[in-house]
């Protein structure tokens, strides 16, 4: 047992050393920096309009389905990767599969194109 915890004495030391420099560098930052923000630095940014007083608003249906179609294209995306590193390796079928795969995708895309869900008002 002893023989599997040397095993893993350095990644326990690294742990302890990553740990001590985060908390280090954070306890500096409280230290060194003026804590009292002005106003510029609280005002409203990137989005141009005050941070609301209740998180719990109702948003529009349309940043939900922008989202969710941005996940599902990503997705397909990060499915390319893979198969074309591997293509020589898992020969037609691999081909022929993944061809059915980008179809249902581009069927799909077609049909929220033609349902307006790309569409911005």
């Amino acid at each position: 047992m002893s023989g599997l915890l040397k095993e893993y004495l350095p990644i326990l030391i690294f742990l302890g050393i990553a740990v001590g420099v985060a908390g280090a560098a954070v306890a500096a930052s409280y230290i060194v920096a003026k804590q009292n923000p002005d106003a510029e630095k609280v005002s409203a940014y990137e989005c141009g309009f005050e941070a609301f007083e209740d998180a719990r608003t109702k948003f529009d249906v349309r940043f939900y389905l922008v989202a969710i179609l941005f996940i599902i294209f990503d997705l397909e995306v990060a499915f390319l990767f893979p198969w074309s590193v591997s293509l020589g390796e898992i020969g037609l079928f691999g081909f022929w599969s993944m061809m059915c795969f980008l179809g249902v995708l581009t069927i799909g895309f077609v049909y929220e194109w033609k349902k307006g869900a790309l569409e911005w008002e």
